[in-house]
């Protein structure tokens, strides 16, 4: 229990740092970005200054044709000069969204790592379970929070896993049908026993739960991967 607390506790911390770290990577890219675009972007009014240069350069154009060609070329300016400030505004928007996107991603991408590291630790450590009751009477199997209303014989392989384990035993399937049914352990069979697990666990619902929970161990047999303390059969 402390190992694998201290182990998420470390892999909750080294998520916390990347992200921050990424999200501060992030802003400083796209802001040294945007203002790099922004300040090598033609001023917006470049175009009228061009203009009203042309009106001091050439004040002898006096005919009304060259007056209006002129104004056109005003006009033209301020067009351009409004035009020029809305890609500024665009731009800005769509670094704001880049960000935005890439801070998502990161803290995307660091919660599936997170949840891989957390999968891969209770796939080799088991469940975290701080509490087992077994209620014979009743036929109800208590894990945690969550209450399983099993059968009778789900039960009894169930109590006969969790006395084994509070004994430190690993029992075969040949085992578990002999305390069940009264035999002889050579009197029974090992897939006799197999097919109770095989019931208890489908009695449990969850796959990746009833999976870890009752642990097969290599030509040895079957246990419980929980904590010997936190087992109660009443």
């Amino acid at each position: 229990m402390p190992d694998n607390t201290s182990s998420a506790s470390e892999a909750k911390a080294a998520g916390t740092r990347v992200v921050t770290f990424g999200i501060a990577a992030v802003i400083l890219i796209l802001g040294g970005a945007g203002v790099f675009l922004l300040l090598n972007l033609p001023d917006a009014n470049a175009f009228n200054a061009r203009v009203e240069q042309l009106f001091i350069d050439n004040t002898d154009l006096t005919s009304i044709a060259e007056i209006k060609l002129l104004e056109i070329l005003a006009q033209s300016g301020t067009a351009f000069s409004e035009v020029l400030a809305g890609y500024r505004v665009v731009i800005f928007v769509l670094l704001l969204f880049a960000t935005g996107l890439l801070i998502a991603c990161l803290v995307f991408v660091v919660t599936i790592i997170l949840l891989n590291r957390r999968i891969g630790t209770i796939e080799r450590q088991g469940i975290q379970v701080s509490t087992l009751t077994i209620n014979r009477e009743e036929n109800i199997v208590v894990l945690n929070d969550m209450e399983f209303k099993l059968t009778t014989a789900a039960v009894e392989t169930m109590s006969v896993l969790a006395e084994a384990r509070m004994d430190g035993d690993v029992m075969t399937g040949a085992e578990i049908e002999a305390m069940i049914s009264g035999k002889r352990p050579e009197d029974c069979e090992e897939a006799s026993g197999a097919t109770r697990i095989k019931r208890l666990r489908d009695a449990l619902g969850n796959q990746m739960v009833s999976e870890l929970l009752i642990k097969t161990v290599a030509r040895q047999g079957y246990v419980l991967a929980i904590d010997q303390k936190a087992i109660s059969v009443v």
